[in-house]
C-alpha cells in the first residue's frame, strides 16, 4: 500500500515512512491510494472475531508487507492488553440507546485505541530502522493525555504536548501534567486549540525544522490514528448485525477535528455496511454549517461543556475533501488556499450534494446536553459525558443507530453535577490524580517561542 498526500506534491511513500513522516512535506495529509474492498464474505468471516483478531485484518491491508503479520499482531495485542474491558470497545445497551463504550483504555477516552497502537508502532519502527522521533502535537483535552500514555518513557521517543491554557477540563490537565517522565514535555498556550493546532502545523511546515529536530505527529493528521480508529466501527458493526451483511448500522459521533468520523467514512467506503453518519457538533458548528450550506467558514471559538470539540479548523476535513473531489489533488489545493486567505471555501451544488448524502449533521447546544445527560440518567441510570450526550441528542431515535462515547463521564464531572447533580463515580485509571505532582511550562501562542523550547530542550539532552 502506498499513501500520497491530499495536496500531490508527495511522492508516494510506504506505510512506515508515512506513519513517521505525520504531516506531508508538502503541508497536506497523507491519504491511502486506494482502499481495500470488504466483501460480504470476509464481514461474516468477521463477526465473531475477537477485537484484536479483526484489527489485524482491517489493518493488515492497508501496512502491507512493511510490517510481518505476526510482527504487527504482536502490536495489536500488547497494546490493547492495556484496556479494562475484554472486548475492549464493548457494545452496550442502555434501554433504547446503543452505546459503542470507547473510553476502557488508560486514560478513560476513545483516542487510546489509536495512541496505545501508534505508540507502540513508533517504537518499533525506530527499534528496527534506527533513528530519533520528536513528537510535537496539540490537544483540545484526550489526545494529549492519551499519546503521552502511548509514549511515555519509550526509548528514541520525546513528546512536546500543547494544550489551550484554561480550556480544557482540570482531570485532563491532570492526567497530562502528572506524568513526570524526562521524555515528556506539557505545554499550556495562552490561547485557543486552534492557536495550538496552528503552532504545530507551522513546525511541521518548517521543512528544515522538522527535519533536523526529526518532529513527528500523534494529532490525528497522522494516518496511523485514522487506520485504528476505523477498527471499532467494523467491531460495532459486527456485534450489531451478528455477521449478517444485510443489515445496515447508521453511527451518531461527536465530532471536533473531523478524524472519528471520517474513520467511519472510510470504513463505509470500504464496503462496511453504514447507512447514516451523523456528525454531532456543539456551538462550533462549522462542519455542520458546512453540511447544510456547502460553506465552510471560520468563525470565533466558543468554550462549551464539551470543550474537545470546541474547534474551528478541523484537520482531517482536508483528508474528506481529496475523497470528496475524487482526488483531484489541484482542487484541494486550490480549495484550501483559498480557506487560508479568506477563512471560507465552498464546494459546487453538484459536490455539496455529494456531502450531504455522505453525512448527516446537528449542531447541540449546552442545554440540549444538559437535557441529554438528564434524560440519560433518569431513564437507566446511565451517564453520559457532554461529548456522548451531543452525540446522542443529534443522533435521535433510529433503530439502527449507535453512539459512539468517547470518553468517561468522571473526565467532566463540572458538567455532570449541573446536570444531574452529583458527580460521576471516577473509574480506577484516573483515581488519585490530585494528590500527584505536575510540571507543565506556560508559553504565549506563537510558532517561534515553541520552537526554541524544543531547540533548548533538545540541545540540553531532554
Amino acid at each position: 500500500m502506498q499513501y500520497s498526500s491530499t495536496r500531490g506534491g508527495v511522492a508516494p511513500v510506504g506505510f512506515a515512512e508515512a506513519v513517521l513522516m505525520g504531516l506531508a512535506t508538502d503541508g497536506g495529509l497523507l491519504v491511502p491510494e486506494t482502499l481495500p474492498r470488504v466483501e460480504a464474505s470476509s464481514l461474516r468471516a468477521w463477526s465473531g472475531l475477537r477485537f484484536q483478531e479483526l484489527a489485524l485484518e482491517v489493518m493488515a491491508p492497508f501496512v502491507g508487507d512493511e510490517i510481518p503479520k505476526q510482527d504487527l499482531r504482536t502490536l495489536i495485542e500488547r497494546s490493547y492488553a492495556t484496556f479494562t474491558h475484554p472486548e475492549v470497545t464493548p457494545l452496550v445497551e442502555i434501554g433504547d440507546l446503543r452505546i459503542l463504550e470507547l473510553f476502557h483504555g488508560p486514560t478513560a477516552a476513545f483516542k487510546d485505541v489509536a495512541l496505545q497502537f501508534l505508540g507502540n508502532l513508533f517504537e518499533y519502527l525506530l527499534a528496527r530502522d534506527g533513528g530519533q522521533l520528536n513528537i510535537c502535537g496539540a490537544t483540545s483535552g484526550d489526545t494529549g493525555s492519551a499519546a503521552i500514555y502511548g509514549v511515555r518513557g519509550k526509548a528514541r521517543i520525546s513528546i512536546f504536548m500543547l494544550h489551550p491554557k484554561g480550556r480544557i477540563s482540570p482531570i485532563q490537565e491532570r492526567q497530562m501534567t502528572s506524568v513526570l517522565d524526562a521524555n515528556v514535555h506539557n505545554i499550556a498556550i495562552r490561547g485557543s486549540f486552534d492557536d495550538a493546532q496552528r503552532i504545530v502545523k507551522a513546525l511541521f511546515n518548517d521543512l528544515s525544522f522538522k527535519s533536523e529536530f526529526r518532529l513527528g505527529a500523534v494529532n490525528s493528521i497522522n494516518w496511523a490514528r485514522i487506520l485504528a480508529q476505523m477498527v471499532y466501527y467494523v467491531f460495532a458493526w459486527t456485534r450489531f448485525s451478528r455477521g449478517d451483511p444485510e443489515r445496515c448500522a447508521s453511527f451518531a459521533v461527536p465530532t471536533g477535528n473531523f478524524g472519528d468520523v471520517f474513520a467511519g467514512y472510510l470504513a463505509k467506503r470500504m464496503g462496511v455496511p453504514i447507512d447514516r453518519l451523523i456528525i454531532a457538533t456543539n456551538r462550533n458548528d462549522i462542519l455542520t454549517r458546512f453540511v447544510e450550506t456547502g460553506i465552510y467558514a471560520v468563525g470565533d471559538v466558543y468554550q462549551t461543556l464539551s470543550p474537545a470539540m470546541d474547534i474551528q479548523i478541523a484537520s482531517n476535513f482536508e483528508r474528506y475533501l481529496y475523497f470528496l473531489f475524487d482526488g483531484d489533488t489541484g482542487r484541494v489545493r486550490d480549495l484550501l488556499e483559498t480557506l487560508q486567505a479568506t477563512g471560507r471555501l465552498e464546494v459546487d451544488a453538484t459536490h455539496h450534494a455529494r456531502a450531504r448524502t455522505d453525512f448527516d449533521a446537528v449542531a447541540v447546544s449546552d442545554a440540549q446536553t444538559l437535557d441529554q445527560i438528564r434524560e440519560t440518567y433518569a431513564a437507566g441510570d446511565y451517564i453520559l459525558c457532554p461529548h456522548t450526550a451531543v452525540g446522542v441528542k443529534a443522533g435521535g431515535s433510529a433503530e439502527d443507530l449507535i453512539c459512539l462515547a468517547t470518553a468517561h463521564p468522571a473526565k467532566f464531572n463540572e458538567a455532570i453535577r449541573l446536570a444531574i447533580g452529583r458527580d460521576a463515580p471516577l473509574p480506577p485509571v484516573l483515581q488519585g490524580l490530585r494528590d500527584l505532582p505536575t510540571r507543565c511550562l506556560e508559553l504565549d501562542a506563537g510558532a517561534e517561542r515553541l520552537k526554541a523550547h524544543i531547540r533548548a530542550t533538545l540541545k540540553d539532552g531532554g
